[in-house]
């Protein structure tokens, strides 16, 4: 039951009337929370329209609007904005009382606010009903003290759903940032044109900014928004733009900054005048009372050079590292490659002049994000397959920035990076495609050359298919010269004799013993021609490969025999992986630094020890122990996670050819470098494997999806996780060390598979890498664990490295077995380290100089050249 009046206060308890004088500031902030809602509801039209108003006449809307339209438009605007005020007035109500505490009292639970103006009905007289009710007063007056005041709700999205009132925010912040002038004044000149009393008023007006070459990057300069008497430094070819409001003939303009200097104000509208010209040379500009120092600032032109001479990688690309540089950044850069034919050693099929010629363009890498300013970069680009490949040519640089300047710089005088070949019957049929080339007139020589090679096939060929091709080649040649040698011709024979070439120098042996001989003797040859560091570390790594397949099949060859060794005095010697991989090591640091003879006897040592190399079966061993089994499908595994990663840099590849030719200039490039990258080629040859295999397989390649390599990377994570968990015990570190090992080339190889989907190939082959990485340490892990395990059990108690010296068998002073007890391949024999190469180095050097000391006895001397010509 309600009561109004203040009676209804009456007997109500002190804990209720406190709270009352408590809420009435928040129910007041309510009140004007209300009220404020309202107004914005009523009037956002009004407001929107204000501010497009505002902004249009702030940017100076009504000077681009004809004369005869201003006085209608704003009649118009005046009676909208008329409509809409009245509209707003219309809708606004001002908040009744109790409105605030019954939206405040929403907020709460009970509705307490409204609950403390109740009086009690029944039970007046009865003083339990009494006490019930003020405890019932005293519990609402706590509730009603957590009564907060209720925030405006100003949200219009349900009112404006064209968000008019957004449009009109941004006009006026823009207005605001971006308008120069009074647009008060503007419009009551643009109203009043002719009366003397607001030109009087007002006054002459002016503005001057000026705006650089876009392609410097720098902001537009409002001259007269800077301090009076400071200098302006502006970059050169920038717009000058100075405009005068006002009477006619009012203001005079001065400059000298433009090259013909004298630049004046030109009409271009009623009562405006502007002056354009370009800052090309320092000096002032002046304009009624304010005058600017303007010092013009050069472009200058981009430089570039090498930063390293002109390199080749490892399958012969070149590789061209350079730096550029420019003050307001190189927009483009490129390399131009011409013959210098003075310098060719005109010898043998170069005596003939060359068939001109276009010179090779190609376009130097530039950071795709970034500043250009100062740049440094490498150009991969493989020329091998061109005419001048490994022939003295004229390099050039160049670099072109945004204002259209150019720089260059010439390399000093090189080589055109290309594949070298190092198997002489390869080589020969190279330098004949080079012939052919170079001149027709070298037909008839090279197919004398070429049937000379051919002559005892069984001398050269180690394939019969690589002779078949040869005999092609020298037939459509033969067939060429009776029509005359057209340039098609030539280039077809051209491919054809690259493919027989890589087919030659790659081979294609299936026997892994004459894999071995092969690379070792590529090998052996690159070191006598001086190869570069690259190009042997890309045939070690051959060497690498072909001695693993060798004594993978070895390994499978003793398995599948199953014999057991009945013969006790005849120790199989053992080598392990590390041994091998230290020998190799080693060879490949001396040929680096040029030691080649040294490198050279390591490396029949080593041929010799691989072909004496014997795997065999101790007894009890006819069956392969499950640590073996592990390891050889660890081996398995190691091995498809290659195949893989060689399929994602394949795809590598491919993606970042797709982009090089989008690229100005490449489709030229192409054609000039023997039609290279053209789809199919070298297809037509069965059989071979050297590059035309790989652009095969590339083409094959281009048919996977980023989903199937990413399938056979977790297929092969998921196969290796099994092979952990199926592994036997690790009874030592080695083998906890291996298990860790595993664990790292499964995360690494999850990773990859992520990286494949997403497309994000290098970052996938980084990933694969490791994972091989990690697996290759658990394999010596594995490794040394069963070799530990072997030297065990085979030790009885008692016998050690010391007591082996006197088993009964007969040594020389080295150590080694002497006689027939004995083997190269034996685990008595140690293989050479670094310090015994040094320490032959060193005695090989004494000799050589007491051999030189002729004042020694002669029969001394006689010694010592024995011993080199031993030696």
């Amino acid at each position: 039951m309600k009561q109004d009046g203040s009676s209804r206060w009456r007997d109500q308890p002190t804990e209720l009337r406190d709270a009352r004088q408590a809420l009435a500031r928040r129910i007041g902030m309510t009140r004007r929370a209300i009220v404020l809602e309202r107004l914005l509801r009523a009037f956002w039209p009004f407001a929107t329209l204000a501010m497009l108003a505002f902004a249009a006449l702030q940017f100076g809307l009504h000077a681009v609007v004809p004369p005869s339209w201003l006085w209608p438009g704003l009649i118009a605007l005046a009676l909208l904005a008329m409509g809409l005020m009245v509209w707003g007035v219309r809708r606004f109500a001002w908040p009744v009382p109790g409105e605030a505490e019954a939206r405040m009292d929403d907020d709460l639970p009970g509705r307490p606010l409204s609950s403390m103006d109740d009086r009690q009905a029944l039970g007046r007289g009865d003083p339990e009903a009494q006490r019930v009710w003020v405890a019932h007063l005293r519990r609402v007056a706590k509730a009603a003290a957590s009564a907060k005041a209720v925030a405006p709700d100003l949200r219009l999205a349900k009112f404006d759903i064209w968000g008019l009132r957004l449009i009109g925010l941004t006009a006026v912040f823009a207005a605001i940032v971006f308008a120069r002038g009074d647009g008060a004044a503007s419009l009551q000149g643009a109203l009043l044109p002719d009366s003397a009393g607001t030109a009087a008023m007002s006054g002459p007006s002016l503005e001057a900014w000026a705006n650089p070459p876009a392609h410097t990057g720098k902001p537009a300069l409002y001259l007269t928004e800077l301090p009076r008497g400071e200098p302006v430094s502006v970059p050169a070819g920038t717009e000058v733009t100075v405009r005068h409001y006002g009477a006619a003939q009012a203001m005079a303009l001065s400059e000298s900054v433009s090259v013909g200097g004298g630049s004046g104000f030109a009409a271009v509208a009623e009562g405006v005048e502007e002056a354009v010209f370009a800052a090309d040379r320092s000096g002032t500009i002046s304009a009624g009372s304010e005058t600017w120092d303007i010092t013009v600032v050069a472009d200058l032109p981009p430089t570039i050079a090498l930063s390293e001479p002109v390199g080749r990688s490892g399958l012969g690309a070149m590789e061209l590292r350079y730096t550029a540089s420019d003050d307001y950044g190189v927009v483009e850069a490129w390399v131009e490659i011409e013959l210098d034919l003075p310098s060719v050693h005109r010898v043998f099929g170069l005596v003939p002049d060359p068939v001109p010629r276009e010179m090779l363009v190609a376009t130097l890498p530039l950071p795709a994000t970034g500043g250009r300013s100062e740049i440094a970069d490498t150009l991969v680009e493989d020329f091998s397959r061109h005419p001048w490949a490994n022939l003295p040519v004229k390099i050039t640089l160049f670099a072109r920035d945004g204002a259209g300047q150019s720089g260059s710089a010439v390399v000093e005088p090189a080589e055109l990076p290309g594949r070298r070949f190092f198997d002489p019957l390869a080589a020969s049929f190279v330098e004949m495609r080079r012939d052919l080339l170079w001149s027709p007139e070298n037909a008839p020589r090279a197919s004398n050359v070429m049937k000379s090679l051919t002559t005892y096939p069984d001398a050269l060929f180690a394939d019969s298919t690589d002779y078949l091709l040869a005999r092609m080649a020298i037939r459509r040649l033969d067939y060429a010269r009776e029509d005359g040698l057209a340039t098609a011709e030539i280039d077809d024979i051209a491919d054809l004799l690259w493919h027989l070439a890589l087919r030659i120098e790659e081979g294609d042996l299936s026997d892994a013993l004459a894999a071995l001989q092969r690379a070792k003797d590529r090998l052996s040859e690159a070191m006598r021609n001086g190869a570069s560091d690259e190009e042997i570390a890309r045939l070690m790594e051959d060497l690498r490969e072909a001695t693993e397949n060798y004594m993978q099949q070895l390994a499978q060859e003793a398995l599948e025999n199953g014999e057991i060794q009945q013969s006790q005095n005849q120790e199989g010697q053992m080598i392990t992986d590390d041994q091998i991989q230290q020998m190799m090591d080693e060879i490949e640091r001396l040929a680096r630094e040029g030691r080649t003879e040294e490198a050279q006897a390591l490396l029949e040592q080593l041929q010799q020890m691989m072909e004496n190399m014997q795997m065999t079966l101790q007894e009890g061993q006819g069956q392969p122990s499950e640590q073996q089994q592990t390891m050889q499908e660890l081996q398995d595994m190691m091995r498809q996670q290659q195949e893989l990663a060689d399929d994602a840099f394949r795809q590598l590849q491919e993606q970042f050819q797709q982009g090089r030719q989008m690229q100005p200039g490449q489709q030229g490039q192409q054609g000039q470098n023997g039609q290279q990258g053209q789809p199919g080629q070298g297809q037509g040859l069965p059989g071979h494997s050297g590059q035309g295999g790989e652009e095969q397989q590339q083409g094959q390649m281009g048919n996977l999806t980023p989903g199937d390599l990413a399938g056979r990377q977790g297929a092969l994570r998921q196969l290796l996780e099994e092979l952990r968990n199926g592994m036997p015990g690790a009874s030592g570190a080695e083998g906890e060390q291996a298990r860790q090992s595993l664990q790292d080339a499964e995360r690494n190889m999850d990773e990859a598979q992520d990286l494949l989907e997403g497309e994000e190939y290098g970052e996938a082959l980084d990933r694969q890498g490791t994972a091989l990485d990690n697996m290759r340490e658990a394999m010596r892990g594995l490794n040394e664990e069963a070799r530990q395990a072997e030297g065990s059990q085979g030790r009885q108690p008692g016998e050690g490295t010391e007591e082996s010296a006197s088993d009964g068998r007969s040594r020389d002073p080295l150590g080694r077995p002497t006689g027939t007890e004995g083997s190269v391949m034996g685990q008595d024999a140690e293989l050479p380290g670094a310090d015994a190469f040094e320490r032959a180095r060193e005695l090989l050097e004494e000799i050589r100089r007491r051999a030189g000391e002729q004042e020694r006895p002669v029969f001394e001397l006689d010694y010592l050249r024995r011993l080199l010509d031993r030696f």
